[in-house]
């Protein structure tokens, strides 16, 4: 009989977690803070003409700066794929064991950068750090199943770990410029700490196999069959959930929970039609009563759309327009979001002309950005719960709309406010995206049509350095053409993806009308 961990340990589990995605998880998106220290520290200096450009910053250097920080969020979402297959094939453990041993590797590059010469330590190891940020924290997700009934509020805290570690290179850059200038070599000696400290927890204190899912206690509640096939003993649950397990899936009504218990399907079953979706749901499984009411509260909260492509195949799915219009929308939004990451205090030097203003724009976006993320968790949740997938789209669309004309002014309240926008914009447009994804494509493709949009974005975020380059040498640091540029393709994507969902809507409610209106006369016909 299988003995699940006690709850002091799956607590323990889980602010093990939490510590280290609050260092670990994403700290290459606080590049802002770290370039001033990059460049104090003369980072790829050796790039510049000393004669004419000693002591400054030059084109050469900021461009191989920027390009640590494109490559870094590249590697980010390119390897969502391959770290969610190592997951699914040798679990969370080992998963996180990775992550360690590649952060360690990276703050080990980064640490020697100034004495090896043979190789670029600097992107080597800032594009490690990357990559091993979403190995320790994707291995984390399985932890919301720990305690069943506040799911959602693991889920939150990991979330806000994740965006709150940006916070590192921002303490990094207070301590550097108000105390003690620490050298890189000695900042990355003492991170070193971070990685053992992964794996030592993964080795005594983290779960070998990841934790069961709201869906799987629901189906084996009613089944008494576990995941395996297996019959299984109600005494196998955790001993808080043993008495009830619908109590405990009544108690979830977070999207991404109860969204993945209403999508269990069979994969060989395609949907011939987008207008029944009960004679489809009665072809292919047998729903409680729960999960029934759950989904059509679904299919009427979301304007229709839910389940709109469950049951296709894979390969239907990622042909659809649903899918290339929702992928060309997050490209751009990727985009735009990481060109300014990496440019902010040029783009302001340029549209302000003080170094004085730019500096402290620069330092008011350090701070923002981990704090917006915090904010925006139970307003994120709220829109998503409440609102339509239409409307949801089209307030992704406006917001970013505004924050790219914010962008373009040379006005203070303005910038502050397109900031203030773009920190609380950032983890909302990512969490749409995975919910647009679970409500439309459903949890058997979730992983592989999530993971294929982050990854396609991920590699059109090369284009950041083409655009970067644009900036510097056919503009002359003027950032206007390229954010008017991207300003602009928001528009038009968004506004074609707005116009598809809400055609499609129409599309579905008129021809369930004719439905209903054709069943109404079939009842009327005297037998």
């Amino acid at each position: 009989m299988t003995e699940f961990p006690s709850p002091q340990r799956r607590a323990a589990q889980i602010l093990c977690s939490i510590a280290w995605c609050l260092v670990a998880a994403g700290p290459v998106f606080g590049f802002a803070a770290l370039k001033p220290i990059l460049i104090d520290q003369g980072v790829y200096h050796k790039k510049c003409e000393y004669s004419i450009n000693e002591g400054k910053l030059c084109v050469e250097q900021d461009l191989s700066l920027n390009l640590l920080f494109t490559v870094a969020c590249m590697v980010t979402n390119i390897c969502a794929l391959p770290v969610g297959s190592i997951l699914d094939s040798y679990g969370p453990k080992v998963t996180g064991i990775i992550g360690s041993f590649v952060i360690f590797i990276g703050s080990f590059f980064l640490k020697f950068g100034n004495k090896i010469s043979f190789i670029d330590c600097y992107l080597t190891g800032y594009t490690l750090l990357a990559l091993g940020g979403p190995f320790v924290f994707i291995s984390c997700f399985q932890l919301a199943n720990s305690f069943p009934k506040n799911s959602g509020l693991i889920l939150a805290l990991l979330t806000g770990a994740f965006d709150s570690s940006s916070a590192l290179f921002l303490i990094y850059r207070l301590i550097y410029s108000n105390w003690k200038k620490i050298g890189l070599d000695v900042f990355f000696s003492y991170y070193l700490v971070v990685p053992l400290f992964i794996f030592v927890c993964q080795v005594f204190i983290m779960p070998e196999t990841s934790y069961k899912t709201i869906g799987t206690l629901a189906k084996i509640a009613e089944t008494a069959i576990d995941e395996t096939g297996k019959p299984l003993n109600t005494d196998l649950l955790y001993p808080e959930d043993r008495n009830s397990v619908e109590e405990v899936v009544v108690a979830q009504p977070t999207i991404s929970e109860t969204t993945q218990l209403l999508m269990r399907r069979a994969s060989t079953a395609r949907r011939e039609s987008t207008i029944s979706r009960s004679s489809f749901a009665s072809r292919t499984s047998v729903k409680s009563v729960y999960e029934q009411e759950a989904e059509d509260k679904l299919i009427n909260s979301t304007g229709g759309v839910f389940g709109i492509m469950h049951g296709y195949t894979i390969t239907e799915q990622l042909k659809s327009s649903w899918f290339i219009l929702v992928a060309l929308f997050t490209t751009i939004q990727m985009l735009r979001i990481n060109y300014f990451v990496a440019t902010v205090k040029s783009q302001e030097l340029y549209l302000y002309g003080s170094e004085e203003v730019a500096t402290t724009i620069n330092h008011f976006f350090d701070i923002a950005l981990p704090v917006g993320g915090l904010l925006s968790i139970p307003f994120i949740g709220m829109i998503l719960d409440n609102l339509t997938t239409l409307t949801v789209l089209i307030i992704l669309c406006s917001v970013s709309l505004t924050i790219g004309v914010m962008g373009l002014l040379s006005w203070l309240p303005g910038t502050y406010l397109g900031i203030m926008l773009l920190v609380l914009y950032r983890p909302f447009y990512y969490t749409a995206v995975s919910d647009f994804c679970a409500k439309v494509f459903g949890f058997e493709t979730f992983g592989t049509v999530y993971g294929s949009i982050i990854c396609f974005s991920g590699i059109c975020n090369i284009l950041q350095q083409v655009l970067d380059k644009l900036t510097h040498e056919m503009f002359n640091m003027n950032p206007t053409p390229v954010n008017a540029t991207l300003t602009i393709l928001t528009g038009v994507f968004g506004v074609i993806l707005i116009e598809y969902v809400r055609k499609q809507e129409l599309s579905l409610k008129r021809k369930n009308l004719e439905m209903e209106a054709q069943e109404a006369s079939m009842r009327n016909i005297p037998n």
